[in-house]
């Protein structure tokens, strides 16, 4: 199926890809790639009800899956535009042909998250797998797409005065898995919360988020209602035949008028090169305030505030002067 702002292949990601996929014509990837550990039969393994669950799943076998995974990931490399991002999810079974593949490519590792979801399938011999990996990688030639304040401004406090921006990019994220009974749905479905806050950090509007393995369409149909463009593969006919009906149903944009407003920044200064006049008159504002028994971190916040700086900024000027007056 193709339309001017999504392109969509009901083939496998690998020859489809070099069919149709140009070199660095992608701004961001997710993938969430088969699970390599017989997921076909889960259901059988952890007695799960998949009456609901769309026929077809095509399962790589653990003796494919190392090379299966540097061909796909060989091209995910290809297609990627210079400082275009890739998030690849996946479990510890097979982590490693994933770290193997991309470690034989130029992209250039960001971070190793930990996605951890609400609760894993329970085990009475070994501790309980609830969380999966996330790789998030750049492929390198231009500025990469990051955007740091993509959901809290620098000065957003929680309730126990924690910078909430810093909160919201640790790497370990903790994201509910979303639960649909009674309806029809894939095999594995990424919650619209962790796919959100991927595209709406590493992609513009407009952008074209690429996901080489479909499967319900999720990536697709966020990344459309986030105001981007989406592409990708999904060999299974039947989960094809089902969601391309279904994101039919998908606005472009619609997601985005239940972002909220971000306000604006605040230490407009910090990153720019500190004078001796405003470290001067920092350290004369601190002398002043240590009058008043205010405690040293209601200091540092009243100095970030007056001169739009970082705290940890503040906080270095702060040591510097208390080494020489103390």
């Amino acid at each position: 199926m193709t339309d001017k702002d999504f392109v969509f292949y009901n083939e496998d990601c690998i020859t489809g890809a070099k069919k149709y996929l140009p070199d660095n014509s992608i701004d961001l990837m997710i993938c969430d790639p088969p699970y390599g550990i017989e997921g076909d039969k889960l259901d059988k393994h952890y007695n799960r009800d998949e009456e609901k669950v769309l026929d077809g799943y095509v399962e790589i076998s653990s003796n494919e899956y190392p090379e299966f995974t540097k061909k796909w990931i060989a091209e995910a490399e290809r297609v990627l535009r210079p400082g275009a991002s890739i998030y690849i999810i996946s479990g510890y079974t097979n982590l490693r042909h994933i770290l193997n593949a991309l470690a034989d490519t130029k992209l250039v590792e960001r971070n190793h998250l930990i996605w951890k979801y609400n609760f894993g399938v329970y085990t009475s011999k070994k501790y309980i797998s609830s969380h999966y990996h996330i790789l998030y990688y750049v492929k390198q030639g231009k500025e990469m797409t990051f955007n740091t304040y993509a959901f809290f401004s620098d000065s957003e406090k929680s309730e126990t005065g924690g910078s909430l921006n810093y909160q919201d990019r640790e790497d370990v994220w903790y994201i509910n898995k979303e639960y649909k009974p009674g309806q029809i749905k894939n095999k594995n479905e990424l919650p619209k919360s962790l796919l959100t806050k991927m595209i709406l950090y590493s992609s513009l509007p407009e952008d074209m988020v690429c996901d080489f393995f479909l499967g319900s369409f999720s990536t697709a149909k966020v990344a459309i209602a986030l105001g981007r463009n989406a592409c990708g593969f999904e060999i299974n006919n039947n989960a094809f035949q089902y969601q391309i009906n279904e994101i039919q149903n998908v606005t472009k944009g619609e997601l985005l008028v239940e972002q909220r407003t971000i306000p604006e920044n605040q230490l407009t200064n910090k990153g720019k090169k500190l004078t001796t006049q405003e470290t001067d008159a920092i350290i004369s504002d601190y002398k002043s305030y240590l009058t008043l028994n205010m405690t040293k971190k209601n200091i540092i916040d009243k100095l970030t505030e007056k001169y739009h700086r970082g705290y940890w900024s503040i906080s270095k000027i702060i040591k510097n002067a208390e080494e020489r007056l103390f």
